[in-house]
């Protein structure tokens, strides 16, 4: 692999389900969310990849920029996009500089299956206010409540924030404990220098950085 990391079509070819995207972008929402979650990126989104299908984006977002695969509509908070789509978009709109980080091994068919089951009960949750994602977070640090999130408490949440979806996704995958609330993650939690603990056997890779191209420079 070079120095440049892997083109978005590479990385798109490769990427398997429960596979991590990372963002990093320079807008004031983007520091905001890195200085309230005191973490070195902004946003974080897992790969759905079906048999043939092409690869989807199951992350949680302000934006109506793309049409929800789930549902047909732009909205916004959890949603499953096409992922090349969403990384363009993320890359070229919103100024987002993106890496991918594999999961190893690959997950099983029942592991798929909860990640999808995960989507239906979740998709078109509502994105939180800053002010809720901030004092969410802060919060749940510092009182580390331990609880079990169930299904039914995944049902009633009224927002998620994109490291909660990824998170309830790996612990309905059993790939994170069901005793560590969900909202202790921040997208700093997926990133390689926090370390975090995979059950199972599973690891996650080191980040690779994801060239997109301008329509310039295919052009």
């Amino acid at each position: 692999m070079s120095d440049n990391g892997l083109s978005l079509a590479e990385a798109s070819a490769i990427t398997r389900t429960g596979d991590l995207w990372l963002f990093r972008g320079y807008s004031a929402a983007d520091r905001a969310i890195r200085i309230t979650t005191n973490s070195p990126v902004n946003h974080v989104g897992m790969t759905i990849a079906i048999d043939d299908l092409p690869p989807l984006m199951w992350h949680a977002e302000l934006g109506r920029s793309l049409p929800d695969v789930w549902t047909g509509e732009h909205t916004r908070g959890a949603q499953l996009h096409d992922l090349a789509a969403a990384v363009t978009t993320w890359s070229i709109k919103y100024g987002q500089r993106g890496w991918l980080r594999p999961l190893e091994p690959p997950v099983t068919r029942d592991m798929e299956d909860a990640a999808l089951r995960t989507v239906s009960r979740l998709d078109g949750t509502p994105f939180p206010s800053m002010a809720s994602l901030a004092g969410g977070w802060l919060k749940s640090r510092a009182s580390r409540i331990r609880r079990r999130t169930s299904a039914s408490e995944e049902d009633s949440l009224e927002t998620a924030y994109c490291a909660e979806i990824v998170a309830m996704t790996y612990v309905a995958m059993d790939l994170l404990p069901t005793d560590r609330e969900v909202g202790w993650y921040d997208p700093g939690s997926f990133w390689s220098g926090d370390r975090l603990q995979l059950l199972n056997g599973a690891k996650l890779g080191e980040e690779i950085a994801v060239r997109v191209e301008t329509p310039a420079e295919t052009g």
